[in-house]
């Protein structure tokens, strides 16, 4: 089955994919949990200094994580639409005329936002399928990754 689309990727679809990942490993976790300890040894304390530093943490990271969604979309070329296409092989982006094939056994995890697809590739690739833009090719393309990964590897929800 051949699954094709056309997707263009902007700050909020590269934010929702950095939050994703971030916060589903084990250093966003413990962020957050650092900054709640600190909120709670202020609550015990009255220290002003565990306030601002549970605060800056808790605020701070998905702030850090916005403005390299930024840095991303002006460095990247997220301007221009990116092609996929869902093969048996497995997914190939093309990006301005230059191409890249993922294969279905270097994909690590497939996971999904209320706004997007992700599929997480070894090393640090990621191919992001926002929901809005595919439209009718959602269904297929989730079914097209069902099919050639792993199910312990697949957490979409539709």
């Amino acid at each position: 089955m051949l699954v094709e689309f056309d997707v263009k990727l902007d700050v909020g679809t590269l934010y929702d994919c950095l939050v994703k990942t971030a916060y589903s490993r084990a250093p966003g976790v413990m962020t957050s949990a650092a900054g709640a300890v600190l909120l709670l040894l202020f609550g015990r304390t009255g220290n002003p200094f565990c306030l601002a530093a549970g605060l800056i943490v808790l605020a701070g990271f998905p702030a850090l994580l916005y403005r390299k969604a930024k840095k991303e979309e002006k460095e990247g070329n997220y301007g221009q639409p990116l092609h996929y296409r869902l093969t048996e092989d497995g997914v190939e982006e093309i990006r301005a005329g230059a191409g890249r094939l993922y294969r279905w056994e270097e994909m690590e995890r497939a996971l999904s936002t209320t706004k997007s697809v992700l599929l997480l590739t070894s090393g640090s690739g990621v191919c992001i399928f926002p929901r809005e833009q595919l439209k009718d090719s959602l269904i297929p393309a989730v079914e097209v990754i069902s099919t050639h990964m792993p199910a312990r590897k697949v957490n979409i929800r539709m």
